[in-house]
């Protein structure tokens, strides 16, 4: 018995570790990628920090606007030397203890709107904050999407080298025979030694590369570097014609002006810039009404108690009823009015307007630079899908050219130097397709983020 449940528990751990290695191979797709890129990323984390921090700025400046600041103290001593009988407000040399109590309570009725502006900054403030966050997400999106074609585009490529190599071994096996049979040289049989070690390096030199394409993912991703990652490739997307066989073209349908003035008032970017030129106008504001007097109300109560410890026939009055008869309020309204300051008000107004000067060109920047942006993203997808259909031409035409000259080497009716030339066309046209492709459907994507639609 004991013998048959060490059986089932080691089962069922060998279940469990087998159970943890699926779910670590479980492969991802691009969306996929993109999400867990965003939930882990660092610079979520601090975006969200700092939108954080912004609500708490904007809770400050509601308080400070609408609530008054209240402060209580006390107090208590004891005074062994010279001092003054609140009593009799005569001086005596006896020991006594004091203790006191207060309460104040003061608000500013007007100091040049500067609540009232302090509320619009941190509103607009906190806008931005999302609009970063959201800004931050794009960009790690984007990174994302590019890595995740960089391991696609090499994953792809080995494949490619792969069936090349099995093609470049099978080619000197033949030429080995014929040798043998007096059909081709010695110089043949090296010729293609030498091409099958060429795809040999090719091969290697791409499995490095796609290694370091896997860390790279990993690294955008946040990904643990020793935990493995295994992609399931591109989602369908439609391809220009002509290109890849389909008949769905994807470019010259949009409206340009349209989408320039979709991405100039909802693009990130654009939207940081502008509220940071509102901020600058509205701290500009605060500073100019810097120069008008400023009105605050102010009240409070105190109380004390005093008593004469040790002095012989002293009899003191009770605690409470001296709090109530030492008690005392007041209410202060107190009016500020600057006079000379060192042109310190001045120089602040000269800096804030510096800081608005600033902005405007900024965000007058933004509007130029997302517009240049969405035209020359439209242009790069227009581009890629021109030189897709180009590539995807090329390929068709090299494979079987290569077919053809496979045959034609097979039977002899070409040199080994023409079939290597052959077959390394016919594999730089699959690369140009590969590559062709996934940077349409980059451009693509990217055309589509300015048309309103986010990368996940």
């Amino acid at each position: 018995m004991i013998a048959k449940h060490t059986f089932l528990i080691l089962m069922m751990s060998v279940g469990a570790l087998t159970s943890a290695k699926a779910q670590d191979t479980v492969a991802m797709d691009l969306k996929a990628c993109m999400r867990y890129a965003v939930e882990h990323s660092t610079k979520m984390r601090i975006a969200q920090a700092d939108n954080r921090d912004a609500q708490i700025d904007r809770r400050d400046a509601i308080l400070a606007a609408f609530t008054p600041t209240i402060e209580g103290g006390t107090y208590a001593y004891s005074n062994f030397g010279r001092s003054i009988d609140p009593e009799t407000n005569t001086y005596i040399r006896t020991t006594s203890f004091h203790n006191g109590y207060s309460l104040s309570a003061g608000i500013n009725l007007f100091n040049g709107f500067q609540a009232v502006n302090n509320l619009k900054i941190t509103k607009t403030a906190q806008m931005m904050g999302l609009t970063k966050e959201q800004q931050t997400e794009d960009q790690i999106c984007l990174a994302t999407m590019e890595a995740y074609c960089n391991v696609l585009y090499y994953t792809e490529l080995e494949k490619a080298l792969e069936g090349q190599l099995a093609t470049a071994e099978k080619s000197v096996q033949l030429v080995t025979r014929q040798e043998q049979l007096g059909q081709k040289s010695h110089a043949d049989v090296v010729q293609m030694q030498s091409d099958l070690a060429e795809r040999q390096y090719l091969l290697t030199t791409c499995r490095n590369n796609l290694n370091n394409a896997i860390i790279s993912l990993k690294d955008v991703m946040f990904w643990p570097i020793e935990k493995p990652l295994k992609i399931v490739g591109l989602p369908q997307i439609p391809l220009p014609k002509g290109a890849g066989g389909l008949d769905s073209p994807t470019t010259g349908t949009e409206n340009i002006s349209q989408m320039v003035e979709f991405a100039k008032t909802n693009m990130p970017s654009v939207l940081l810039a502008e509220g940071t030129m509102k901020n600058a106008r509205l701290a500009l504001k605060t500073a100019r009404w810097q120069l008008l007097p400023r009105l605050s109300l102010y009240s409070g109560w105190s109380s004390s108690y005093f008593t004469y410890p040790g002095m012989e026939g002293y009899v003191p009055t009770p605690y409470f009823e001296q709090l109530k008869n030492n008690g005392g309020e007041y209410v202060q309204l107190s009016l500020s009015i600057p006079i000379f300051d060192r042109l310190s008000s001045h120089s602040n107004i000269a800096k804030r307007k510096n800081a608005y000067d600033r902005a405007q060109a900024d965000y007058e920047q933004a509007l130029q630079t997302v517009e240049a942006e969405v035209c020359r993203a439209i242009a790069d997808r227009d581009g890629s899908a021109d030189a897709l259909r180009q590539a995807a031409t090329r390929a068709e035409l090299q494979q079987e050219a290569f077919a053809l000259n496979t045959k034609r080497f097979e039977q002899g009716l070409i040199s080994s130097i023409e079939y290597q030339t052959a077959s390394n066309n016919y594999l730089n046209a699959l690369a140009e397709q590969l590559n062709a492709r996934l940077q349409y459907f980059i451009k693509c994507s990217v055309v589509t983020y300015y048309s309103g639609t986010p990368y996940r």
